[in-house]
């Protein structure tokens, strides 16, 4: 049940301003993806990075504007970046670790923010 106390408030309160932080974050990490990722692409390196960061970029976009997909597309960026990393450089975990620790402490955080998106839509919805 839902407390209604004026600490669980406060932190309700600040949430999505947390929320708003992660999502700029991830937004700049899509955009420089694709700014760079291109340069990269150009040069006949991976696709990877540019669609990668299409996904970022829509998904700090969303998540600014508090909805759920944003959350949903960085996890489904970061999922793909899985099979991506097997085809770079295999099963070897020292060419894993820079590839998906920082990945994955955001996706973490992103679904920890999934719970408190729902919440808002549906609180938007019944209003």
């Amino acid at each position: 049940m839902i407390s209604s106390s004026p600490s669980h408030r406060s932190r309700w309160k600040a949430a999505p301003i947390l929320i708003g932080i992660l999502a700029a974050v991830i937004l700049v990490f899509g955009l420089y993806f694709v700014i760079l990722g291109a340069e990269l692409a150009w040069l006949g390196g991976s696709w990877y990075y540019v669609l990668c960061g299409i996904l970022l970029t829509a998904s700090g976009l969303l998540m600014l504007r508090q909805q759920a997909l944003g959350g949903w597309l960085y996890l489904l960026a970061w999922f793909l970046t899985i099979p991506w990393t097997i085809y770079e450089v295999g099963f070897d975990f020292w060419g894993w670790l820079p590839r998906l620790l920082g990945p994955t402490l955001i996706a973490i955080a992103v679904a920890f923010s999934l719970l408190t998106l729902s919440r808002i839509q549906k609180e938007a919805r019944h209003a």
